[in-house]
């Protein structure tokens, strides 16, 4: 819509994955360093924590397509609050392993296709990752429980696959009330908000990414962002997309804090008529 006043080729701020947009401040390239460790080591499993909207399922995406198809299966929950037979059924089925005839779906069955979908891909060289996002959600449904089990199957004396928890902070309180999954995590990753500096430079380049030729955003603006938005991609993210459409709207040449703070206090923060 105003992409054309903006002399931008798309928009700039949209949920995209598309590797011309990605930015990866230095705590996200650490995390990603510690996490192909961990799964290069083949390590038993790690924790990747952050508020909502700190692009955790961003950097989970920037991992599988690091790994690639031939590390081996790359295996996204994304909907973690299943019983634990559904659960080990879905597993199963990611993995690739043939049900028994006539299918029984029993928990005995589909731990024994988890077995051989693991130990086959151990014979190929491969090595499993499953990620469970929202796994903040595991212990109210007794699940950090089974993944905990999980963990115990091995191939040829290692860990059969390397579990990768991504959720919210209150997962690391859940995690202390399950100590002995706890103390199979190998590696325990914080993501922490932009800083001011981070947020100028993560708009300055999803700008350029979209076609910018030129400074939409004043300087102060960009200070101004990361305080409005709490160094959050996705609140940096919708902040600046309103602020273009109310640019246009205004036919301001630039955006300013001032513009800026107006549209935080109008768009984003305005609270429901009493």
């Amino acid at each position: 819509m105003y992409e054309d006043y903006w002399q931008l080729a798309t928009k700039p701020f949209e949920p995209l994955s598309d590797q011309r947009f990605q930015f990866a401040a230095p705590a996200q390239q650490a995390a990603l360093h510690k996490l192909r460790y961990t799964i290069e080591s083949r390590r038993a499993a790690a924790l990747l924590a952050g508020p909502a909207g700190i692009g955790k399922t961003q950097l989970v995406a920037w991992l599988g397509e690091q790994l690639g198809d031939t590390w081996g299966k790359f295996v996204h929950v994304v909907f973690p609050l299943m019983s634990t037979r559904d659960l080990l059924v879905y597993l199963a089925e990611q993995l690739g392993t043939p049900a028994a005839d006539p299918p029984q779906y029993t928990v005995a069955e589909s731990l024994q296709r988890l077995q051989f979908a693991l130990e086959e891909s151990g014979r190929r060289g491969q090595h499993t990752v499953i990620v469970v996002d929202e796994s903040h959600l595991l212990e109210d449904s007794g699940l950090l429980e089974t993944w905990r089990l999980l963990l115990n199957l091995q191939v040829a004396g290692q860990p059969a696959l390397t579990l990768l928890l991504v959720g919210q902070p209150p997962l690391l309180s859940a995690l202390r009330r399950q100590r002995a999954l706890e103390e199979r995590l190998d590696i325990k990753i914080l993501l922490p908000a932009f800083s001011a500096e981070e947020t100028a430079a993560y708009i300055t380049h999803r700008l350029q990414a979209a076609g910018a030729t030129r400074a939409i955003f004043a300087d102060d603006a960009l200070q101004l962002a990361q305080h409005l938005a709490d160094g959050i991609p996705r609140r940096i993210n919708r902040l600046c997309d309103l602020a273009l459409l109310v640019g246009f709207a205004a036919q301001q040449h630039t955006i300013d804090a001032a513009q800026l703070q107006a549209v935080s206090d109008e768009l984003v923060t305005m609270s429901p008529a009493a």
